[in-house]
């Protein structure tokens, strides 16, 4: 059964899409069968594997409000043990979508479609990991409701802490009513500038507030690691020397172990 991991911060521009893409990566070359669900609009971890919206007649959008079956969105990619759930732009409508629903039947659970929909597919790998869009909306509710735990990329830049708490009361709104079973993963700290004592006070004060929840892995602020989702490819593929590509080899390393893998 996969260990379903989602990848959140409201905070835009701290990693998240980069690790979501290079974890589930690193987590097939490391034998796991690996799983990654786009769940932005603005389809990045898609198009970072190669994908375009000319790739796939069914997205994520299509599975949650349930115009297709989940193993009609599968596409398995040309990395190893890696497949893709991809999404679009279509995926920014389902609040809308989810409030019609509700006002045509009040049994419906507009934060519960996601985790329905991969309980049909979910013994079929061992890491589901979900890149979620910058915001703590519909769609990143039914992540975490779908979710085992949840991995927070923390930048290594001033203010780096901003909205930690408020993503933090969701976690625990979620613990509260919806999955009590939900856990943080990990707080894993990205784009780390060596050069700049701001990222030094930055990874000690973050590990100052979560200690033992910080992963060891760091992430490096790389020009590679940039241009790699350009390629449509991995780190892993795309310059398998850089330094990018061991942290996210380590990381996945980290998440296993911690998983008892």
């Amino acid at each position: 059964m996969a260990k379903i991991i989602s990848l959140v911060n409201q905070k835009g521009g701290v990693g998240k899409t980069t690790t979501s893409i290079n974890l589930a990566a690193a987590l097939g070359k490391e034998g796991k069968k690996t799983l990654l669900i786009d769940l932005d609009p603005q389809g990045n971890a898609s198009n970072g594997l190669g994908l375009n919206n000319n790739d796939f007649e069914c997205d994520i959008y299509d599975v949650i409000t349930g115009a297709c079956n989940i193993k009609e969105a599968i596409i398995k990619t040309k990395f190893k043990n890696l497949s893709i759930i991809p999404a679009t732009i279509n995926l920014a409508g389902v609040d809308v979508e989810f409030v019609k629903k509700m006002l045509e039947d009040n049994t419906f659970r507009q934060n519960e479609q996601l985790r329905n929909a991969v309980q049909e597919i979910k013994d079929n790998y061992d890491y589901i990991i979900i890149d979620c869009q910058p915001s703590l909306g519909i769609s990143t509710m039914n992540a975490l409701v779908a979710s085992n735990s949840v991995i927070i990329p923390v930048q290594c830049e001033y203010f780096a802490l901003e909205g930690i708490t408020q993503l933090l009361n969701s976690i625990i709104l979620v613990q509260g009513n919806m999955n009590p079973d939900l856990r943080i993963e990990g707080v894993l700290l990205t784009m780390l500038d060596g050069r700049t004592n701001i990222g030094l006070e930055i990874i000690e004060e973050v590990r100052k507030c979560f200690k033992s929840k910080v992963f060891n892995t760091i992430i490096p602020r790389l020009v590679r690691l940039v241009e790699a989702p350009s390629h449509g490819k991995p780190i892993s593929d795309y310059d398998p020397t850089s330094r990018a590509t061991l942290a996210y080899e380590n990381l996945a390393k980290e998440v296993i172990g911690r998983n008892g893998d």
